[in-house]
């Protein structure tokens, strides 16, 4: 995965006034666009589009610096049909319009060139079992909420809290088959991983692909295949998104497994009465490579 990151750099590079063409490197190597774009921005800390935009425009800051060539050549050569939508994207990502950065050398933010690297470190093991698990379904109620890195998000807080206590049990009763317990669902997620682009989040239960459910409840059906079960302790949510992070970065570049499209699924094992700290396990779709 490490050399297909690398070669998804190279074609950045060699083709910086085109979009990549993600699908066809990451059916070269044996992979997926889906899971080579979760890895990019898993590990790069930005999306694959962003890390285009700010290599495009470094590479055309260099040449509005040099002089050698009027704006509207510099925007078509890199991709842009105006001067005015250049000068958009130039201003967004260093803070100064081309006109006012050839007149003063700058300000520049440049983006280097992305090498990835394996480290081996290997202090923390990771707690994790692989599930091989037949169709099923996720049935609860459902929202769509912006994506957030860091600490709790409010939107979930306010959709959980607006249900009531009986409304929790009721959907508890429903449960019948693994993963157990009340879940905290995300799906539809953006592949590039995003913050602040939505998803779908349903907090509800997992249920027999053939169970009756109320007609009341959104459902989400989750075809058979494989899982990666992460088991985590400790602070909440902190140690629950540090191990989401190590998937990433210390997981799935040492293991023979990529992700497929599907929800990631969390469920709370254990936790204090203020939730403070929790005991949980990251259930996430996964394929061999």
């Amino acid at each position: 995965m490490i050399s297909a990151l690398n070669r998804l750099v190279d074609l950045v590079e060699e083709q910086l006034a085109e979009d990549p063409d993600v699908s066809a490197l990451a059916a070269s190597v044996g992979s997926t666009e889906y899971h080579l774009r979760r890895m990019f921005s898993s590990l790069a800390g930005m999306p694959l589009s962003e890390y285009v935009r700010r290599r495009r425009m470094t590479v055309a800051a260099a040449e509005v610096v040099r002089g050698e060539h009027d704006l509207l050549g510099i925007a078509v050569r890199h991709g842009y049909g105006s001067a005015e939508a250049f000068g958009r994207a130039f201003r967004a990502v260093h803070g100064a319009g081309p006109g006012d950065v050839r007149r003063d050398g700058g300000p520049l933010r440049t983006q280097p060139q992305l090498r990835f690297r394996l480290t081996v470190e290997g202090s923390v093991p990771m707690d994790t079992r692989l599930v091989n698990r037949p169709a099923f379904r996720l049935v609860g109620h459902a929202i769509r909420v912006p994506l957030v890195h860091q600490g709790p998000n409010p939107r979930i807080q306010e959709h959980i809290a607006a249900l009531p206590p009986e409304e929790h049990q009721r959907l508890k009763a429903l449960a019948d088959t693994a993963p157990e317990g009340l879940l905290q669902v995300c799906d539809d997620v953006d592949p590039d991983g995003r913050e602040g682009t939505e998803l779908t989040y349903l907090h509800g239960v997992a249920v027999g692909r053939d169970t009756p459910a109320p007609a009341d409840l959104d459902a989400i059906e989750v075809p058979d295949g494989m899982w990666a079960v992460f088991r985590t302790s400790g602070p909440h949510p902190q140690t629950l998104q540090t191990a989401w992070a190590a998937t990433a970065t210390d997981w799935f570049p040492s293991n023979p497994w990529r992700l497929r499209p599907g929800p990631s699924i969390v469920t709370t094992l254990d936790h204090a009465p203020d939730f403070t700290t929790a005991t949980c396990e990251l259930w996430l779709p996964v394929e061999p490579e």
